[in-house]
């Protein structure tokens, strides 16, 4: 039977290399650094390769190993203390075998059930939702971890002269990350309680606005780009979604805005989590945002998050965070308070 309530012992998080801010940017793709700041509003993220010679310097089992082996340690962990872990990726190493299992090998854990979901930012909201749902009489404690590795699909010897937007964005937008949650069924050493989770699919009849393509030996189709983004779509319609997630949260909790401590909003970008922050108005809540410094590492986002609220909420205030996908529109949430 599960749980009825859902604690937060630690976290972590695990970022690759040193940052790479706007400047070396724009002197290696021949981008416009003011234009990246302007118009993205990203300073510094931090990439899985070496953007010199190409190579990669760190893969997702890496940076999600990394990032759990931190949230284990703070907690005081021993690999037999877990009983399941769970990773959200867009970007696996591999489809087989799943990197969550090369993460548990590499974090000394063996006999626990293992679980990898595939989605963008909100796959972080749907791994938490999992990890909650998991705790019960025989499962205390488990590990559940975000991350991707955005980097290495992208051609770092490629001409971006006359690229359009739409493939060009993903160059200066996209970061590599990992973050870590252990959450527990036991309120002995808890610094958060979770509260609420809120995981809707809302894409019915609606196009994808992100689409990512995945070629095996056939090869790139002819024409079609690996990676697309719909930006109109997406500034119009996440702005709006936030807020529709934010209400319901509060009306989930019984919370009024007034009662926030902490807001962490969607991720997307720094220009655009601006925008978002501001329909939200929350006048009262302190803003917990890392992506003007680290990059849209999607599944990672809201784990480096709570890692910065982490050591900042204190006994009794509350927290809200809201996360929203544009690949078919997913709409994500999570509420938090101190102990």
């Amino acid at each position: 039977m599960s749980t009825d309530e859902t604690f937060v012992l630690s976290t972590g998080s695990a970022l690759p290399g040193d940052p790479i801010d706007n400047t070396a940017l724009a002197k290696r793709f021949g981008v416009n650094a003011q234009w990246v700041e302007l118009f993205v509003g990203t300073r510094t993220r931090h990439f899985a390769v070496d953007l010199g010679t190409a190579e990669q310097t760190h893969t997702l089992a890496d940076l999600a190993a990394a990032a759990g082996a931190q949230a284990m340690s703070r907690a005081g962990l021993e690999p037999t203390d877990l009983d399941f872990i769970v990773l959200a990726t867009a970007t696996p190493d591999t489809l087989m075998p799943a990197t969550v299992n090369v993460v548990a090998d590499r974090l000394g854990v063996d006999q626990v059930a293992t679980y990898q979901l595939q989605s963008g930012c909100a796959g972080a909201i749907q791994a938490l939702d999992v990890g909650r749902k998991l705790l019960d009489d025989d499962h205390r404690t488990g590990l559940v971890i975000g991350g991707d590795v955005c980097a290495k699909h992208l051609v770092l010897d490629r001409d971006t002269t006359g690229q359009p937007p739409s493939e060009l964005i993903n160059y200066v937008l996209f970061g590599d990350g990992a973050g870590a949650v252990v959450l527990s069924a036991d309120a002995e050493g808890a610094t958060m309680r979770l509260d609420t989770v809120l995981n809707r699919f809302t894409g019915l009849g609606r196009d994808p606005a992100q689409v990512i393509h995945w070629w095996g030996e056939t090869g790139p189709t002819p024409g079609v780009q690996a990676v697309t983004e719909d930006y109109k779509a997406i500034e119009e319609r996440v702005p709006g979604m936030a807020v529709e997630v934010l209400h319901e949260l509060l009306d989930r909790c019984g919370w009024g805005k007034g009662e926030l401590s902490f807001l962490l909003p969607p991720q997307l970008s720094g220009r655009m989590t601006q925008r978002i922050v501001k329909d939200l108005a929350v006048d009262s809540a302190t803003e917990v945002s890392v992506v003007a410094d680290t990059g849209n590492n999607g599944n990672a986002l809201p784990f480096l998050q709570l890692d910065a609220l982490a050591p900042q909420i204190r006994a009794g205030q509350r927290a809200a965070a809201v996360a929203i996908e544009s690949s078919k529109w997913l709409k994500g949430g999570f509420t938090l308070e101190g102990l």
